[in-house]
């Protein structure tokens, strides 16, 4: 070979090493891909959003439909912070009250929603991603971000309720407390030995439970901070096939127990006068409660009872298609604060202690049944056990 020609390299195999650690590597990768598709966190879709743009005013005195939505399951108080709020099979939604569309969602593709509840501001909602409700998450109503979450063990069959400062979930076996401002679980309590837990509620002065018990119905009440019983009582219909449910509670809890609304004190279980009701019709929706300030309004049978909750005593009642709007609680400073009835043909606006018709806002159509009333700005919101329906 002479001088000036030049040779051509000779390509050499990597190691084996280096096969190896390549082989590693793209297994680790595919393996981390292959977690991450099934991971909860590919699985949660999650939006935000600024804070709501709330319409200043009051309802007008004709109202007109603006938007509906159908969902399920849906909070008992869907309107917080100026969204209103919807569940589905697989998340929560908020939406904007004026227009009905979505502000901000929190969705789970590989879990089943339980239930929801709304509290302070806050969605609370239980998920199960095997075969029990495992998760809950607490999500800021007005922008949809997320405040805690904590892994629990409830039965695919609870329902939750709330009231300031407490989220209920019930269940036929127990039920579990839980604090919305923190992933605190305060405390739980079995049903009674040989009974079923048919329903709960919680307010001011206890945690309420139904039961049925061997042919026998009880009530009894916790203590809302630990769960200690606190009192007991047999509840007895007049007739074996008469209807018993648990309408709701503050300092009073009510009760539809044939054809009347019975009543005892929260803290104590001691009755109080009941108040009669309409015969039960075919379809009636199940009975429900609001307080505001001293007054508890029970709605059944397409009436509307208020009481005051100090003494127990009946104020006024008169036909109602559902539970009316309260004042929220930064305008109870106010003496007596109006509320805003659903009856036929529209809303309208009584005081609290009297029943005095003081205004009334009229909607095209009939009102369903069986709904509960709430305001946002001049917006009103009607909820339902299946769809929330907006006027303005």
């Amino acid at each position: 070979m002479g001088l000036g020609q030049a040779t051509a390299p000779r390509l050499r195999r990597p190691p084996l090493r280096v096969w190896v650690w390549t082989a590693a590597t793209l297994a680790l990768v595919v393996v981390a891909a292959l977690l991450w598709r099934g991971s909860d966190a590919a699985a949660t879709e999650s939006t935000t959003a600024g804070p709501a743009d709330v319409p200043e005013g009051t309802p007008a005195a004709a109202l007109s439909g603006m938007w509906s939505v159908d969902a399920e399951p849906v909070p008992e108080v869907p309107a917080q912070s100026g969204r209103v709020l919807v569940g589905d099979t697989h998340g929560v939604r908020a939406l904007d009250a004026v227009t009905g569309e979505e502000a901000w969602h929190y969705t789970r593709s590989n879990a089943r929603l339980c239930d929801v509840t709304a509290v302070g501001g806050r969605a609370i909602a239980v998920f199960a991603t095997a075969g029990r409700c495992d998760e809950a998450v607490a999500l800021d109503a007005e922008t949809g971000v997320r405040q805690w979450t904590r892994n629990l063990s409830l039965r695919p069959d609870i329902a939750l309720t709330s009231s300031p400062g407490m989220v209920l979930a019930t269940a036929p076996t127990g039920v579990v407390v839980v604090d919305p401002g923190s992933d605190t679980l305060r405390w739980r309590a079995d049903a009674s030995e040989d009974c079923r837990i048919d329903d709960g509620a919680v307010g001011s002065a206890a945690v309420v439970l139904l039961e049925s018990c061997d042919g026998t119905t009880r009530l009894w009440g916790l203590d809302r901070g630990t769960g200690d019983q606190l009192w007991s009582r047999d509840v007895a219909p007049p007739t074996p096939s008469a209807p018993v449910a648990l309408a709701g509670t503050d300092r009073l809890v009510a009760v539809l127990v044939g054809d009347e609304v019975q009543l005892f004190q929260a803290g104590t279980g001691t009755p109080v006068p009941a108040v009669p009701l309409p015969p039960a019709g075919p379809e009636d929706a199940p009975p429900a409660t609001v307080e505001s300030g001293g007054t508890l309004f029970v709605w059944a049978r397409g009436t509307l009872v208020a009481l005051d909750q100090s003494a127990g005593q009946l104020l006024w009642s008169l036909p109602a298609r559902g539970l009316p709007a309260v004042s929220p609680d930064k305008a109870l400073d106010v003496l007596d604060p109006p509320v805003l009835v659903p009856e036929e043909g529209g809303f309208v606006s009584r005081v609290a202690r009297t029943g005095v018709e003081t205004g009334r806002s009229t909607v095209d159509g009939d009102l369903p049944a069986g709904g509960r009333a709430a305001t946002i700005g001049p917006v009103v919101v009607y909820r339902l056990a299946d769809r929330v329906l907006a006027a303005s």
